[in-house]
């Protein structure tokens, strides 16, 4: 999705152009979820000059309420003017960055933390980290009468399946459309492995982009589901016995004279740097894993038996391990790091693995030996011989790895990092407490 820096004169006529009535001032908060405030467009002169104010107090992970008052700064090429229409004109959203009354970046917003970050990776001589996000998705039926999500899938389809089988094909076409009508390049979109599952990759852009991307891509899909009487959720497992939502992300790294991962001199023609940053992946993998799979329910996707990964090792030629390397090279030399889940927050996702790759090559991390068999067919003493670690296999596992390593506070900035370890301390423990149907199925007669 190409980004253009508009200009505020032409937001001012494109805004009278297409009728635009409303404005969607959209940020992030702490988990991923989207925020907005809408104004009218009489609002528009206000928010061009940085000037429209909301409560922080309000957001999760932003601030105590004596100090609520806080700025939306637009991000003007993030304009667009959403393709469905209104019976009140049109509503137009630009995406913004908060910031505090002394016209500062606020630490706390996960977009202006993956901008930091950015600006550290421009800094060691690096022009671009482009990501190219595949979002996995379900579509549940509502409920006619309370128009409440169900847990009743609308097909029994499976991997590339075509209706009838696939009966979410309109609903995922209308998807394509709408997205590619708001400036997407879509370049694939089928059913997934499980039944009600569904896939839509959009080409890579910068990580500012991407993670802005992913963030419209979510607010896409469930507002065109809830047309066909459809529930789109990103939950990564929720269902047991088949497979989970993932959202693998493709990375590649830029410097002045091309990819900065591609070498054709060198082995698997990767370069000495590609190497560095998959240690640093490899080194920070089950750190991050808090903050790529931030959700108990995360965990229950990690398993053995459905696809994703659940070991800390790379590949070249197979699919099982953490992170796999596609044959493509040139440009288009990337690692794709498969254990991201859609419930991830995009600018905090991005900025961790950013951050552990950068700390592999500051650091000059060389990783072990690729991994070319199934090591989902190696037993303990074989993974243990290879050097194989398992990924943690819950939320609390994954805390306490994030909360030792100095590099992802440094990804997130001490605001954010207390602020999540926080949240997802209470989460775990809130979890924690509850007693499960599962258990009283299994212990409450027999005990």
């Amino acid at each position: 999705m190409a980004k253009r820096q508009y200009t505020k004169d032409e937001i001012r006529k494109m805004a009278k152009e297409e009728n635009v009535r409303f404005l969607r001032l959209m940020f992030t908060d702490l988990f991923g979820v989207i925020k907005n405030v809408e104004v009218p467009v009489s609002q528009l002169e206000k928010l061009l000059d940085n000037k429209l104010m909301f409560d922080g107090s309000s957001i999760d992970g932003f601030v105590r309420i004596e100090e609520s008052d806080m700025y939306l700064y637009p991000d003007l090429s993030t304009w667009m003017v959403f393709p469905w229409g209104n019976e009140h004109g049109k509503i137009a959203r630009v995406i913004c960055e908060v910031y505090t009354p002394d016209g500062k970046p606020f630490e706390g917003d996960p977009r202006n933390n993956l901008i930091r970050v950015l600006k550290e990776m421009r800094d060691a001589g690096y022009t671009d980290f482009n990501i190219g996000p595949e979002p996995e998705f379900f579509l549940f039926k509502l409920d006619p009468e309370t128009g409440k999500p169900t847990t009743n899938l609308n097909d029994k389809g499976s991997y590339f399946d075509l209706a009838p089988m696939d009966l979410g094909e309109n609903c995922r076409r209308d998807i394509v459309l709408e997205l590619e009508n708001m400036g997407f390049d879509v370049e694939a979109s089928h059913h997934e492995v499980a039944p009600g599952q569904h896939e839509i990759d959009f080409k890579y852009a910068d990580a500012l982009a991407a993670a802005d991307n992913i963030q419209t891509f979510k607010l896409v899909v469930k507002t065109v589901a809830r047309k066909y009487n459809l529930h789109a959720t990103f939950m990564p497992k929720p269902l047991d016995g088949i497979n989970g939502s993932g959202m693998h992300l493709n990375m590649s790294l830029f410097h002045d004279k091309g990819n900065a991962f591609y070498d054709e001199k060198n082995e698997l023609q990767l370069s000495q740097e590609a190497y560095w940053f998959l240690g640093g992946l490899l080194k920070h993998a089950r750190s991050y894993t808090a903050v790529c799979d931030p959700i108990v329910n995360s965990y229950k996707r990690l398993v053995p038996g459905f696809e994703a990964p659940v070991y800390v090792a790379w590949s070249g030629s197979n699919r099982s391990p953490l992170i796999r390397v596609p044959s493509s090279r040139g440009l288009s030399t990337r690692f794709e790091l498969r254990s991201v889940d859609p419930s991830a927050n995009p600018y905090l996702a991005i900025a961790t693995v950013l951050e552990a790759g950068l700390d592999g090559i500051r650091n000059k991390i060389e990783p072990p030996k690729s991994i070319d068999r199934n090591i989902y067919r190696m037993n303990e003493e074989e993974r243990k011989d290879s050097n194989i670690q398992d990924l943690p296999s819950t939320l609390h596992n994954a805390l306490k790895a994030f909360e030792a390593d100095e590099v992802m506070k440094k990804a997130l900035g001490p605001h954010i990092y207390q602020s999540f370890l926080e949240a997802k301390g209470l989460e775990w423990a809130s979890y924690r407490q509850e007693v499960t149907q599962w258990e009283r199925d299994q212990y409450l007669e027999q005990y």
